[in-house]
């Protein structure tokens, strides 16, 4: 099992900024758009996010949600596992609101698409958009693409894209790890 190293803090750091400034772009002073980060390692994309947007390009307020997708995964009851919920935490209306979906890897589409599922239960959005660190994009089971795109990165079936974030992992730093 060999592992390559991606991104680096830095390049993850470069990447982050650049997709706050599309984000800026796109939605202007947030007024009418909705951050939610996918549990469990889409909230680490979505905090560093608002952090940067909220700090160095001085976006006022910025609604920032984390949405659970277990009971809603379509292979929740297939594996031995059994799996844990997380909490979601969205306490605002999501409803006539651009929704921004936001998550770690896009790799077979499968838990965006619990995502969205999920996101009916809080209203329904005006629009939802998605935005992805890793889109490996040669993996998709499902017609889903990133509307903002951090990296893609073509790995084969064999491969896996391994995140890892500073505040849970110590260190921020991206791997492709041959299984």
């Amino acid at each position: 099992m060999g592992q390559k190293v991606l991104l680096s803090s830095k390049e993850i750091n470069i990447i982050l900024h650049r997709l706050a400034c599309q984000l800026l772009e796109n939605h202007e002073d947030f007024k009418d758009t909705v951050l939610i980060g996918i549990q469990p390692r889409g909230i680490y994309v979505a905090e560093r996010l608002v952090k940067i947007l909220l700090k160095e390009y001085k976006v006022k307020h910025i609604d920032l949600g984390f949405l659970d997708i277990t009971f809603y995964r379509d292979d929740f009851r297939r594996g031995e596992k059994t799996l844990e919920a997380t909490k979601t935490k969205i306490n605002f209306l999501i409803e006539d609101k651009k929704v921004v979906l936001i998550d770690d890897v896009l790799y077979t589409g499968r838990s965006i698409n619990a995502a969205l599922t999920a996101l009916q239960s809080f209203g329904r959005p005006k629009e939802v958009e998605l935005l992805t660190l890793i889109d490996r994009r040669f993996s998709r089971h499902l017609p889903i693409q990133p509307n903002y795109r951090g990296r893609q990165v073509d790995a084969i079936d064999n491969e896996k894209v391994k995140v890892m974030w500073k505040e849970n992992d110590g260190e921020d730093l991206i791997y492709l790890i041959n299984r």
